[in-house]
């Protein structure tokens, strides 16, 4: 008879910080719905997903604001749509995306930094999150499209 051990393989937990983007005009061409991370296809989305779209603890901790969706993650999987935020979307949106957002607040105890990569627009949907006292460090970066060094800086200062 044989015994056999069993390893527990302990994942990495997930990194305290938020990332928050945008979502992008700009989208993969296909038929079957995709992760969201790999659907967005402009602005800092892919430099976002070469660094660290083969990591499923930072993935975890990636947010995409949608115009259609509301507060989705990186790995919500979606057909290819066309809808723009315009400021009556925003306001419509902004309870969904409060209420969206609860659950990354309380993860064991909320995350100390959020990285906002998104136009000012997207701060409506936000404006809750902006509001709250004590809430975590917010680093905003408006320029979705050509803000990505910037936002490669505190990825490494993160260690992401």
């Amino acid at each position: 008879m044989t015994t056999r051990h069993l390893e527990l393989v302990h994942a990495d937990p997930p990194p305290p910080e938020l990332v928050i983007v945008g979502c992008s005009a700009e989208k993969t061409a296909t038929r079957i719905p995709l992760p969201a991370l790999d659907l967005y296809d402009g602005g800092c989305v892919p430099p976002l997903r070469a660094r660290i779209g083969h990591s499923p603890q930072h993935r975890s901790r990636v947010r995409f604001l949608s115009a259609e969706h509301g507060l989705i993650t990186a790995d919500t999987r979606l057909h290819p749509y066309d809808r723009p935020l315009d400021p009556d979307r925003a306001g419509e949106l902004r309870p969904q995306v409060w209420a969206q957002l609860q659950p990354d607040l309380r993860h064991d105890g909320g995350p100390d930094d959020i990285l906002i990569l998104a136009e000012p627009l997207y701060l409506v949907l936000l404006a809750d999150l902006l509001a709250i006292p004590g809430r975590p460090r917010l680093h905003w970066i408006p320029d979705h499209a050509h803000g990505w060094p910037d936002a490669a800086v505190l990825l490494d200062a993160w260690g992401w």
